[in-house]
């Protein structure tokens, strides 16, 4: 809308300043007044040491500081802050200047070069600029797993996914154990209940007992009481659901049920003696009904010979070892029942295996067999005797059997000790063991000491006789 002429007149009649008209005097004198009055006017608004409360404050919406209607605006924004980053605020274009009212700034400080010192209360907004990329290097660097828990430790932003090995997984659950920072635990843990399976991580956690009880005490802390229960029963219930077999009287159920077994969350070592005892027992069941029919069918001499006092279903390994050594003895090793297979199978010690064979064979009287046992050919082709154990409980084992004399003293004679080997002697009655010792030693009271402790006219005292008399011995006494 258009001012008239008779509105402009007023306004500028009404200023303090009177304008420049063609019909003011052109004289020097009112040009000079003029231009005193105006600079006189200007003064207030330039100089410096006057007092600036007095300049008005306007904030960005074009009111008052301190007003109501400021104060209202104020409390809606700072609500609204909160929720959204902070941003240029909108300013209205309908306004066609932005006067000295409408500015945020006073004159005075415009002319010294700097802005106006505002109240406390008075908010200049600037934009928030993304920050350098520097600032996310840390991030998303390739951090150990030993850094990441440092970093967690200084409160720093990690990203956990990067992590998705088990190997690595459990890497920084052991590294956070070890900086004993509850808070990293408990964080590690989080991320690991996300990213395993519950019978992986429940697994994990038998062998790490400290994040355990931080597990069990985080899943408490949240009532997460399904994984809680199924975390206890894990901890329990192996065990005690593999000795329900023992209440199993039926053998074929009994190994079904070792089988089922064989899935729960057992630590390693257990594990292995869950499948041998599925394996033993599947092994034992095929044996006994092979060897009961064979039995039935008296065709076969050793059955015929030494029936079986027992089944063998149910038995330990070395009982079974040591039916498969007496009974199946010379069978091939692809066969269930030969010891070989066995020893193979469930990976017994040469020593044990060398025990079991030599007490079942010396119970069947096979002395071909034991001597087998000890018979070792070197790289030359040489044989002698070697054994895993000493001689002297080789001696005590073939006692026991019922060995003969001249079984016994074959072995007798191999003991290096020769106190030792002269006392076996005389125990087992091996006289040509003691003779033969005293005639090397050379050691004549000692062999007719000897004559005395041996039948007259028997071999043995023979033999002392003949050496006693020999001219080309000499005798130390």
């Amino acid at each position: 809308m258009m001012k008239s002429k008779a509105d402009e007149e007023d306004f500028w009649n009404s200023s303090k300043c009177k304008p420049f008209t063609f019909d003011d005097e052109d004289d020097e004198f009112s040009k000079l007044k003029e231009s005193k009055q105006t600079v006189k006017n200007i003064r207030p608004l330039v100089d410096e040491d006057e007092d600036e409360d007095d300049v008005e404050k306007i904030s960005w919406s074009g009111e008052p500081v301190g007003s109501i209607s400021w104060s209202v605006r104020e409390t809606a924004a700072s609500s609204q802050r909160t929720e959204r980053e902070p941003a240029f605020p909108k300013i209205n274009t309908d306004t066609p200047a932005i006067s000295r009212s409408l500015s945020g700034y006073s004159l005075s400080a415009l002319f010294k070069g700097g802005t106006a010192q505002s109240d406390s209360s008075v908010r200049l907004y600037a934009p928030e600029l993304r920050k350098p990329k520097s600032e996310y290097k840390d991030i998303v660097s390739d951090w150990s797993p030993e850094h990441t828990v440092q970093r967690m430790q200084q409160g720093k932003v990690v990203h956990l996914e990067k992590f998705r090995s088990l190997q690595d997984k459990l890497l920084l659950l052991d590294f956070a154990v070890s900086a004993h920072d509850g808070n990293v635990i408990t964080a590690v843990l989080i991320y690991l209940k996300r990213t395993l399976s519950k019978e992986v991580l429940f697994r994990e956690l038998e062998s790490r007992q400290t994040a355990l009880r931080h597990f069990i005490h985080y899943l408490t802390e949240t009532r997460d009481q399904r994984l809680l229960l199924e975390l206890l029963r894990s901890r329990t219930s192996p065990l005690l659901q593999y000795k329900e077999h023992l209440s199993i009287a039926d053998e074929n159920k009994r190994r079904d049920f070792l089988k089922s077994c064989l899935s729960l969350p057992f630590s390693p070592e257990d594990s292995a003696h869950v499948q041998d005892h599925y394996t033993l027992l599947e092994r034992q069941i095929i044996i006994e009904a092979t060897d009961r029919h064979a039995e039935r069918g008296g065709k076969v001499e050793i059955f015929q010979k030494f029936p079986r006092r027992a089944s063998i279903l149910n038995m330990p390994l070395i009982t079974t070892l040591y039916y498969c050594c007496f009974y199946h003895y010379h069978e091939s090793e692809g066969t269930y029942s030969s010891p070989l297979n066995i020893r193979q199978t469930f990976r017994i010690s040469d020593k044990q295996y060398f025990v079991t064979a030599l007490a079942a064979r010396a119970k069947l009287k096979a002395w071909s067999d034991v001597d087998a046992l000890f018979t070792s050919r070197n790289w030359l082709g040489f044989t002698r005797k070697k054994s895993p154990l000493s001689f002297q409980r080789v001696v005590d084992i073939l006692h026991r059997n019922s060995a003969p004399t001249q079984v016994l003293q074959e072995y007798v004679g191999l003991v290096d000790d020769s106190d030792l080997r002269i006392s076996l002697a005389q125990k087992h009655k091996c006289h040509d063991i003691v003779i033969n010792t005293y005639r090397d030693l050379k050691d004549r009271q000692l062999l007719l000491g000897y004559l005395s402790k041996v039948e007259r006219g028997s071999a043995e005292a023979g033999k002392i006789n003949q050496l006693l008399s020999n001219q080309q011995i000499r005798w130390r006494n």
